[in-house]
């Protein structure tokens, strides 16, 4: 199997992963659910991840990835509105692609029952706190908590946008909301290019 065909298929396994993790937690996901949840046999999942703990590292091991990749981008930028939007544009993309993964991060703020906190997902969590240069170690200022706000809207926003199969038509429109959760103000019709109609589902 070429590469690049392996890894795409590989990168949709996690996220379908990640997906049922969030709703069931690692306790209490087989192998076999996991099987079923991305279309494969058990013995086809096994070939790409060798365990359901090796698949479960791979997910979080994506997760803080991209968390570095977030800082990686804007590291050389300095503070305010434009590094702002471009973190915001950049974690939209990656929310977007990667919906199982944000389910699993918000999994902790939408379920009463809580598993063990996970060091790759706080990894990533602070990572994405450091592209907006908030110290995750400081006490809560504004800033933070606008950061916190604007970062939980995105992800809430992303998986709405997915369950409505309208993750372009929104796309523009959660930029917009989480750069005005950061106290900026963005114009009429957000994004490059001509305006698009608000969808039906997000007008008020």
């Amino acid at each position: 199997m070429a590469r690049p065909f392996r890894d795409q298929i590989e990168d949709s396994i996690l996220d379908s992963a990640a997906a049922l993790f969030a709703r069931r937690g690692f306790a209490k996901t087989s192998v076999q659910d996991l099987a079923d949840a991305v279309g494969l046999s058990k013995a086809g999942l096994l070939h790409h991840f060798p365990s359901k703990e090796a698949l479960h590292q791979a997910v979080l091991g994506q997760a803080e990835a991209l968390g570095r990749r977030v800082v990686d981008q804007v590291d050389d930028l300095p503070a305010g509105p434009a590094r702002d939007r471009h973190v915001l544009e950049f974690l939209v993309d990656v929310a977007l692609a990667h919906p199982g993964l944000v389910a699993m991060l918000l999994a902790p703020l939408t379920q009463g029952e809580q598993e063990p906190a996970v060091a790759e997902l706080d990894a990533a969590g602070a990572a994405a706190l450091l592209a907006f240069g908030v110290d995750p170690d400081a006490p809560p200022s504004e800033r933070a908590i606008r950061v916190v706000g604007s970062l939980t809207a995105l992800a809430v926003l992303t998986l709405a946008a997915h369950a409505q199969d309208q993750t372009s038509a929104w796309r523009p429109y959660i930029v917009a909301t989480c750069f005005d959760a950061l106290g900026h103000h963005t114009t009429r019709h957000p994004g490059p290019g001509a305006a698009l109609p608000v969808p039906d589902q997000v007008e008020a």
